[in-house]
């Protein structure tokens, strides 16, 4: 891989923009890194997911040790991409997300906590998100939790690009889930329901742009019906004071429960004499019918 680019970006928000997002929840951001990082970030995506292993036996990525079993037609994920990569965290995209997710969320720079993963959904792949809340899943005790996804190709309607509902945040109201039944379009996460699905709109922009998008807020993606992938690069943002109860072990209450599954990148981090919990497989397979087995797909 060539070096990293060194060229700066700077974006700042306006008024209207903070504005836009505490009444609708999200953000688009039409840049916030150059080109040629967008390259070079599209290289770092090429170098975790080319490494191809006995395609002839159905066994496609093999990352962190761990081979992924299935169809041709996979969705794996890279989390904690800064990890195996230490200098994703000093890219101008990296900076520019923490340092507008701190704004976003009226706190400090001082005061961010985040992680990332990379997804990577090849064409004609029905494995996407139903509807859901990121809180749901990545909890924090003060409701900060922001996320910045940014398209490293341009997301759109055909190729599965994020829908959301304006404003469903608000409340800081948890949806509640139940199983769907429409294994063609997403994968087996179970989706969230009770509102009003025909408030929704999709959020297309080009590649190297960015939505950003408050915790709370309804979201989903559908299938992929273009012929290209379409690429992702997502980090998470929370207030570095806040825990992280992703699930309560014996001994621990919910008021104290800490899964510190995170990357400190800015600031001092309060509970660092916590330690942090190792990231789980760095692939991960979003299993719907598309991926199953012939046998059990029918």
């Amino acid at each position: 891989m060539r070096p990293r680019p060194d060229a700066e970006f700077d974006v700042t928000l306006t008024d209207e923009q903070l504005a836009h997002y505490r009444e609708q929840g999200y953000l688009s951001i039409d840049r916030i890194t150059s080109d040629e990082e967008v390259e070079w970030l599209r290289e770092v995506y090429d170098h975790l997911f080319s490494n191809r292993v006995g395609e002839e036996e159905g066994a496609y990525f093999d990352l962190g040790g761990r081979r992924a079993h299935g169809g041709k037609e996979v969705l794996p994920q890279v989390l904690g991409p800064e990890r195996v990569f230490p200098e994703l965290r000093e890219t101008s995209h990296f900076r520019n997300a923490r340092r507008l997710s701190a704004a976003l969320m009226e706190l400090p720079l001082d005061d961010v906590n985040g992680g990332g993963h990379m997804i990577l959904k090849p064409a004609g792949y029905g494995g996407a998100t139903p509807w859901h809340q990121d809180e749901a899943f990545i909890p924090t005790r003060d409701r900060s939790l922001i996320g910045a996804w940014m398209a490293m190709d341009d997301a759109s309607v055909d190729n599965g690009c994020l829908w959301v509902v304006p404003g469903s945040h608000r409340q800081g109201y948890m949806y509640p889930l139940r199983e769907h039944d429409n294994p063609e379009e997403f994968d087996f996460a179970p989706e969230g329901y009770g509102f009003d699905e025909s408030e929704e709109i999709p959020v297309e922009f080009e590649t190297g742009s960015v939505v950003f998008f408050n915790g709370y807020l309804l979201h989903r993606s559908r299938k992929n019906r273009s012929g290209t992938y379409r690429r992702a690069l997502v980090n998470h943002y929370c207030n570095a004071w806040s825990l992280l109860p992703w699930d309560v072990r014996e001994g621990e209450r919910p008021a104290n429960a800490d899964r510190r599954c995170v990357v400190p990148v800015a600031g001092v981090d309060p509970y660092a004499w916590k330690g942090y919990d190792p990231p789980g497989d760095n692939v991960w397979l979003r299993t719907c019918k598309a991926n199953a087995p012939a046998d059990a797909a029918e």
